[in-house]
């Protein structure tokens, strides 16, 4: 948990960077409106209030007249107050959104950004379940930040102005002493002032401990839903293997976790709604028992009485601000943290990756070469796996990595820049596209023409461009399904997805290939026969390849031994 010194300097700072953004102008003016909006409010509420004293001096006066007045008003009042209410809450909407709409973009943008999303598993800290950071707690950060900013805003105003009404409707009062005479000012002030005191002082011991609570709660939330996300993608695995009674076992200790931590959160916002219902009962009687007196002996009338009933609980409600929003104040702070800890490690990372003594250094060199010089791969840790690898290997070689398949894989991230880990230099080739297949290529949900084409925009290849590399692919049988929509990586077996690498391959023809193990569900022959197509299709590509087939070797001329 991050101090709370330090908290509010580092939301500032995030808040500054979108008070700044592309969209200032669009974004300053929402906020004047909205506190135009909000001043128009409070002062609505003082007109009410003041309503609200002449239509109990009419009834109190038994006039009918002067209660036609007041119903007459009241109808003018509360068509300024829903015209107010109305505009307020579209402007205010719309700012929240513009917040929660760059700060996700924000993050997002850092966390997907040259494999800062595969880094970061490395790295120490609070950064699990990003997804829920990114989609859940960037909405509470925003939403509740607005809508606390907004009601502290318009408390202050109405401590402004009720104030003010509430000091004009006291009077004087006469402490007598005895032995002296003491005229108190102000009086229903000083008193809100002390009780709201101490009842801010209670609450906010029975409402300290929500914080850390509501943290836990949406950290063991967030386990759970990850836990239940990872064997829906795994879904084929554990059945094949039968593993469904451990899953469930898995599922409920993650959720038994959040019934912990729910209990502990149920007793803590048992104590705030004990505190909160005897709170709000004192302060529906206490402003009318404290101003009784004066009515009682005439000194002020009802309106004068009801008036100033009106103003203390509202004075009284804008000085319990903290009271009354702990528990949203907590919910938001834990959201914001959650959100700060991910660009936290992503600082950490961009940090770590700006001192290049400590990593292989990735460039492109002069020539058309893959070079390796005094290359040493590390893990995280700084344990060595393979050092000292010298190799140039030219435009149109086949090069087989052989040893340890694991540093391998590795090595292959490092030349993708997403391993950075050791020391020495990798020099990619002056010119030439460098396309990477691993041993399950990402398919995204959607339509199968987009899957195949992924990354790239499908308007890039054509009908019959796709079709061809399906059949050359072995996967004729899929071009009648290719405006089909479907979870490819869920629906399609592992060869067949292996099969969409290949044609995705064939259809953006790089000069530089490199295979993880890209063939390895395929039957050994068929493996030869992609190798082969590979050499027919691209003659003049170069290729470093993983594989764990024997009868494959024959196709590469060097090999690589790690």
């Amino acid at each position: 948990m991050i101090e709370s010194k330090h908290f509010f300097i580092e939301f500032l700072r995030l808040t500054k960077l979108f008070w700044y953004s592309s969209r200032k102008l669009k974004i300053r003016g929402s906020t004047f409106f909205l506190a135009t909006l909000t001043i128009g409010q409070m002062i609505m509420a003082v007109v009410l209030t003041k309503w609200s004293a002449g239509l109990f001096n009419a009834l109190e006066q038994h006039s009918m007249k002067g209660l036609m007045t007041q119903v007459g008003m009241l109808a003018i009042l509360l068509v300024i107050d829903m015209s107010l209410t109305s505009t307020h809450l579209v402007v205010k909407r719309n700012l929240t959104f513009y917040w929660r709409d760059w700060l996700t973009e924000h993050v997002y943008s850092r966390w997907m950004k040259a494999g800062n999303q595969y880094l970061i598993s490395f790295l120490p800290g609070e950064h699990d379940n990003p997804d829920g950071r990114i989609a859940e707690d960037c909405r509470i950060a925003t939403e509740s930040a607005i809508s606390l900013g907004h009601s502290l805003f318009y408390c202050i105003l109405l401590l402004i102005g009720f104030t003010q009404v509430l000091w004009s409707r006291s009077g004087v009062v006469t402490l007598d002493l005895g032995f002296a005479r003491i005229p108190i000012y102000g009086h229903l002030v000083w008193i809100a002032i002390i009780y709201t005191a101490l009842a801010s002082c209670l609450g906010w011991l029975v409402n300290r401990p929500i914080t850390k609570t509501t943290d836990a709660k949406q950290t063991a939330e967030a386990r759970f839903r990850s836990g239940l996300l990872e064997a829906h993608e795994n879904n084929q695995a554990i059945a094949l293997i039968h593993a469904e009674p451990y899953e469930r076992h898995h599922f409920h200790e993650l959720f038994r976790k959040i019934r912990v931590v729910w209990d502990i959160q149920t007793k803590v916002w048992r104590n705030i709604l004990l505190f909160g219902s005897c709170y709000g009962g004192i302060n529906l009687a206490f402003p009318i028992l404290i101003s009784a007196p004066r009515y009682i002996l005439g000194q002020i009338t009802l309106g004068t009485l009801m008036q100033s009933a009106q103003a203390f609980q509202q004075m009284t409600g804008a000085l319990s601000w903290p009271v009354n929003t702990a528990g949203a104040i907590a919910e938001w702070r834990a959201s914001v943290e959650r959100v700060l800890s991910l660009l936290h490690v992503l600082d950490t990372l961009e940090m770590e990756l700006a001192r290049p003594d400590h990593w292989i250094k990735v460039k492109t060199g002069d020539q058309p070469i893959l070079a390796f010089r005094n290359l040493t791969i590390t893990k995280y840790d700084g344990r060595v796996l393979a050092q000292n690898i010298n190799m140039e290997i030219g435009k149109g070689e086949h090069v087989l990595i052989t040893g340890n398949t694991g540093t391998g894989a590795k090595l292959l991230r490092a030349i993708a820049g997403i391993r950075p880990w050791g020391s020495g230099v990798i020099e990619l080739p002056s010119k030439g596209r460098l396309f990477f297949m691993p041993d399950r290529p990402h398919l995204p949900t959607g339509i199968l023409r987009h899957a195949i084409c992924y990354p790239s925009s499908r308007r890039i290849f054509s009908k019959e461009q796709i079709e061809q590399a399906l059949r050359a692919a072995g996967l004729e049988y899929m071009i009648d399904q290719l405006d089909q929509k479907d979870k490819w990586a869920q629906t399609l077996a592992r060869e067949e997805q292996q099969r969409l690498g290949m044609a995705r391959l064939l259809l953006n023809r790089p000069e530089w290939i490199f295979l993880q193990d890209a063939f390895g569900s395929l039957e050994p022959q068929e493996e030869e026969r992609m190798l082969r197509l590979i050499h027919e299709q691209l003659p003049d590509a170069t290729l470093l390849a993983i594989s764990r087939m024997p009868n494959s070797a024959s196709f590469y001329s060097r090999r690589l031994a790690l």
